[in-house]
C-alpha cells in the first residue's frame, strides 16, 4: 500500500504488487480496491511478470477529492501514479477508465503499452443512447443527498434491467455503491461526447501513438463491439482482441494472459482481430 500526491494536493491511494516493468490499472464506474476483488485478482495474476499499480480513483476509497473535479486533474493523478512507479508505464484501463486512460495519452502522459477493455462508447444505433439531459438528472439526485436514487438511475442508463437493480438493492454491496455515487458524474465527464449514439469525436484521440489493444467480450452487447471496433479504427496502432465466452464482467484468469502477452510487446498487425479462447 502507498500514496502519491496529485498535482493539485489531492492523495491518492494505490496497492502494489510484484516486481518488473510498471502496469498501472485504471477502474471504471463505482471501482476502487475495497471494492473491486476483481481488478485485485488481476494485479496478483500480472505481478509474476510486472511490478503492477492497482489505485483508487478521486473520491472514492482511500484517495482524497479536490473540488473542483475535472478530467485534467484525474489524468493528472495517474501521471503522480506512473511518476511513483518510475516513469513510463504500461496501462491498462477499464470502462470508463478505458477512456481516462486515453484521455491521459492523449494528453502527454509517459505511456508506453494501452491496453483498454470495453470503453462504453455508443457509436450508432444498436443501443438507446443517453438522453441529453442525464448528467442534469444524476446531478439533481445527488443534489438532493438521494445517492441510491443516483445509483439506480446510473444502472439504469448503462443497461441493467430493473429486477437486477432491485436485488443489488438488498445487498451488502449497496451500502458500496452509494459511497461513491458522488463521483458518477467524474465519470459522465470522462464520457462526455461518446454516449449519444454518433460516432467518436474526429481527432479525440488520433494523437495517441502508442501500442493500443483494444477488448471486447465475446458475449457482450453489439453496442459493446461497435465502440470498440470504432476506436481500433481510429488508433493509429491498435490491434482488437475478442475474449469469446466474457461479458462487461471480465474474468480476472481470461483477461490476464492477454494482457500479459500485449505488455510484453506481443502485438499483431494495427487494426487486427483477433479472437481468444479463455
Amino acid at each position: 500500500m502507498g500514496t502519491v500526491i496529485s498535482k493539485d494536493g489531492t492523495p491518492i491511494a494505490f496497492d502494489n504488487y510484484g516486481a518488473g516493468p510498471p502496469v498501472v490499472l485504471v477502474g471504471g464506474a463505482f471501482q476502487y480496491r475495497a471494492f473491486d476483488p476483481r481488478t485485485a485478482e488481476l494485479a496478483r495474476l500480472l505481478s509474476a511478470r510486472f511490478r503492477v499499480f492497482h489505485y483508487d480513483r478521486r473520491g472514492r476509497g482511500g484517495s482524497g477529492d479536490t473540488a473542483p473535479h475535472s478530467v485534467q486533474r484525474e489524468v493528472e493523478d495517474l501521471q503522480a501514479i506512473i511518476a511513483g512507479a518510475g516513469g513510463p508505464a504500461s496501462v491498462f484501463g477499464m470502462s470508463s477508465g478505458a477512456v481516462l486512460a486515453l484521455e491521459a495519452a492523449a494528453r502527454g502522459t509517459p505511456i508506453t503499452r494501452l491496453a483498454l477493455y470495453e470503453a462504453p462508447f455508443i457509436v450508432d444505433d444498436s443501443r438507446p443512447p443517453f438522453p441529453p439531459d442525464y448528467l442534469a438528472q444524476l446531478n439533481k439526485f445527488l443534489a438532493l443527498g438521494r445517492r441510491g436514487g443516483a445509483v439506480r438511475f446510473w444502472l439504469r442508463m448503462v443497461g441493467v434491467p430493473a429486477p437486477v437493480v432491485a436485488l443489488m438493492r438488498c445487498t451488502p454491496a449497496w451500502p458500496k455503491f452509494k459511497a461513491v455515487a458522488h463521483t458518477l458524474p467524474y465519470d459522465a465527464a470522462i464520457m462526455a461526447g461518446t454516449l449519444g449514439g454518433v460516432p467518436l469525436p474526429a481527432g479525440r484521440w488520433t494523437s495517441v501513438r502508442v501500442p493500443a489493444l483494444t477488448v471486447t467480450g465475446g458475449k457482450s452487447p453489439a453496442w459493446l463491439h461497435h465502440g470498440m471496433q470504432a476506436l481500433t479504427n481510429i488508433l493509429p496502432r491498435a490491434e482488437n482482441r475478442i475474449l469469446e465466452g466474457q461479458t462487461h464482467m471480465v474474468k480476472p484468469e481470461a483477461l490476464a494472459p492477454v494482457l500479459e502477452e500485449f505488455f510484453s510487446a506481443g502485438c499483431g498487425p494495427a487494426g487486427e482481430t483477433r479472437h481468444t479462447q479463455p
